[in-house]
């Protein structure tokens, strides 16, 4: 299943997004999949291929400042979650999806789920891989260091960071091949780590995690939590507790996975989420 590489101007800011085409044109609303940090859309290709082979189009966005998009100054773009839900907002009105399933993981890719609260007609089934959830979430001081003034400075312009946090993370060797390509956007402009800095600084992880605590309380639609067990910055007793209150909500357990699910375990994750799409509301 072959995945084609976009790049489409939205307003003043330039988007680069992988997508992944069934064979057959059908009725089936398309998968949106969102990044955490410091990631790409490329984390996604496995799984967007078994998306693609089940008769799913699958869209995955590198967000602002990250991967391939754009890298705007601070003084252009706030880097805030409001920022990112409004320009994910845009771009999503410029490809015309309407309705979709979102999948969001990792930090940053909180700003998902705020993104679906706020916009819940349009999203029809959320699932949220090792994503904060409630303020007992924190940064890992690995990412918290990437916002202390001066060294963050240094922090963020070393393409190894990105080595070290996925494979820190996930819990495993991730290939050359696939870090070469993390590495690219480092090694290309120092934008890209101004750009993580003050990603990172504007969070806003309080407010943030309030609001998704709140919101994913009254969630009515299906929601499918997957959690890698083995994540070392994430509790699992979050999850467990929203799957605890929430009806309409499947928990998958990840047992060998860590923070970064998909990297190393997306045929794990295709096992709970093509049938959680498919699955026919009662």
């Amino acid at each position: 299943m072959s995945i084609s590489e976009n790049s489409v101007d939205v307003g003043s800011l330039q988007w680069f997004y992988r997508e992944a085409k069934p064979i057959n044109e059908n009725d089936q609303l398309p998968v949106l999949l969102l990044h955490g940090l410091p990631s790409q859309s490329l984390c996604w290709e496995e799984l967007m291929s078994d998306l693609a082979g089940q008769g799913f189009k699958a869209i995955a966005p590198d967000w602002i400042g990250s991967g391939s998009s754009a890298k705007p100054d601070k003084r252009d773009f706030a880097y805030t979650p409001d920022a990112f839900i409004a320009a994910l907002a845009d771009l999503l009105k410029h490809l015309k999806i309407e309705r979709f399933h979102l999948v969001v993981q990792g930090f940053l890719a909180s700003v998902g789920i705020q993104y679906a609260l706020r916009y819940p007609n349009q999203v029809e089934r959320l699932a949220v891989l090792n994503t904060p959830l409630s303020p007992v979430a924190k940064l890992p001081w690995q990412m918290q260091q990437w916002g202390i003034p001066f060294v963050g400075d240094m922090l963020t312009q070393d393409p190894l960071l990105v080595d070290r946090t996925l494979e820190k993370g996930s819990g495993y060797r991730i290939e050359d091949k696939y870090l070469d390509v993390y590495r690219k956007p480092f090694l290309k402009t120092s934008d890209t780590g101004r750009s993580l800095l003050a990603t990172i600084k504007n969070l806003q992880m309080k407010e943030s995690m309030a609001e998704i605590e709140s919101g994913l309380r009254s969630w009515e639609k299906p929601l499918l939590i997957g959690w890698g067990m083995q994540d070392p910055w994430l509790l699992f007793t979050q999850a467990q507790q929203l799957a605890d209150t929430l009806k309409q909500s499947e928990l998958a357990k990840l047992e060998e996975a860590g923070h970064y699910p998909q990297e190393h375990w997306s045929g794990k994750i295709s096992e709970a989420l093509l049938p959680f799409l498919r699955r026919q509301l009662t």
